[in-house]
């Protein structure tokens, strides 16, 4: 199997056209994420099919324009931006030479670069392993370095068994250290519920600006930059919103973004992280409003958040970087006068007022009304561009 080379890679990107539509958004957040994981882009190779070829997935003409790209730019990874079963990565590196990754891997290799806590990085170790144990081929042994194999292999075990056994051993051991996790988190969160302090989640998009702004309401200092999946680890701190009482404050939650086509190994290893979304009271779902490609971005986030199980749970959408579209802070509410979106800028800090505002408002509801959230006090909301 080829070694991945440094940091700095030359990448080749393939991007087919199979019908999916927004064939040009895919490509240009293609590119982001390889900027985002270090990658230099030499070389673009599209197309179109009817159909994945059930060997090289591109074809034996296209595979060969790809290697004839590979070479006249000294490139050293082919990278697409689709899902590749393990016969079509194998059968692909042998007919080019070089290491081939597809987007889940992709996307998990800025995981592994953006983990920070003890759980993130878990989580991720995780994914990557249930991922690459269908891609081991024999040598494959990086994953713990054997001394004479003494006490590891059995009467005539081959390496290749040695490997797997090995991989599923460690994914049983994270398996059981995330459960221990998600038990103190639940604990956490029942003493949180006892103190009836409303939970609030930002959720959105990757790199629609949650973290920006999480920071401008909390001054929390999270890590927030211009990078698909700046944030991994979930960050909660107690905002203050005004008012009296339990409706005072609220505890807001800044969470792991969300792209089309997430993997599913990955949905499912960062689902003790994300359960926050899916016990928060409202989600704050936090728009590009000056991407041209956010409503397919909103239509991901919510497919996530059915995936997950919180698609029942009432959103109001933050129609963020008004800055960009010159548009004007503006709270819009729904005929019942339920609040439907925030119009605001994290970066600028247009419109935080009105954000505050909105969420006393349904802290006040919460607590001091006792009203029903799904007949009415916060109620699902229309998504509406």
């Amino acid at each position: 199997m080829f070694e991945r080379p440094a940091a700095g890679e030359r990448a080749v990107l393939v991007q087919l056209d199979l019908g999916q539509g927004l064939i040009d958004e895919r490509l240009s957040e293609l590119k982001l994420l390889v900027g985002s994981a270090g990658a230099s882009i030499e070389a673009v190779v599209q197309g179109r099919r009817q159909a994945p070829d059930p060997k090289l997935f591109a074809g034996s003409g296209k595979v060969q324009e790809i290697g004839e790209a590979l070479r006249a730019h000294s490139a050293d990874i082919v990278i697409f931006n689709h899902a590749l079963s393990p016969g079509q990565q194998r059968n692909l590196e042998r007919e080019l030479q070089c290491m081939v990754i597809d987007r889940t891997a992709l996307i998990l290799d800025i995981f592994a670069q953006r983990a920070r806590s003890h759980e993130g990085k878990l989580q991720v170790e995780l994914a990557q392993l249930e991922h690459l144990s269908t891609r081991l081929v024999r040598g494959w042994t990086h994953l713990e370095r054997q001394k004479g194999g003494i006490g590891l292999r059995g009467p005539g075990e081959k390496q290749l068994e040695t490997d797997r056994r090995l991989l599923g051993n460690r994914v049983k051991m994270l398996k059981s250290r995330l459960v221990q996790i998600e038990r103190q988190r639940k604990v956490r969160r029942r003493a949180r519920e006892r103190r009836e302090v409303l939970s609030v989640s930002l959720v959105g998009y990757t790199n629609a600006g949650k973290s920006t702004l999480f920071n401008a309401l909390t001054k929390a200092g999270a890590y927030a930059a211009d990078q698909l999946f700046a944030t991994l680890d979930t960050t909660s701190r107690r905002l203050y919103v005004g008012g009296e009482g339990a409706g005072a404050s609220v505890v807001l939650s800044d969470t792991v973004g969300f792209i089309r086509d997430l993997p599913h190994a990955l949905v499912a290893a960062f689902r003790a992280t994300l359960e926050e979304t899916v016990q928060a009271d409202l989600l704050l779902h936090v728009v590009d409003s000056a991407s041209e490609d956010r409503d397919a971005q909103i239509a991901a986030v919510n497919e996530v958040l059915a995936e997950i199980g919180a698609a029942d749970v009432p959103q109001v959408l933050i129609w963020n970087k008004i800055d960009l579209t010159h548009a004007v802070p503006a709270v819009e509410r729904s005929d019942c006068g339920n609040i439907r979106r925030v119009f605001l800028s994290a970066r600028t800090g247009e419109g935080l007022d009105l954000l505050r505002e909105a969420l006393a408002e349904v802290a006040q509801q919460a607590f001091h009304e006792d009203a029903d959230r799904e007949s009415g006090t916060v109620e699902e909301l229309p998504i509406q561009s």
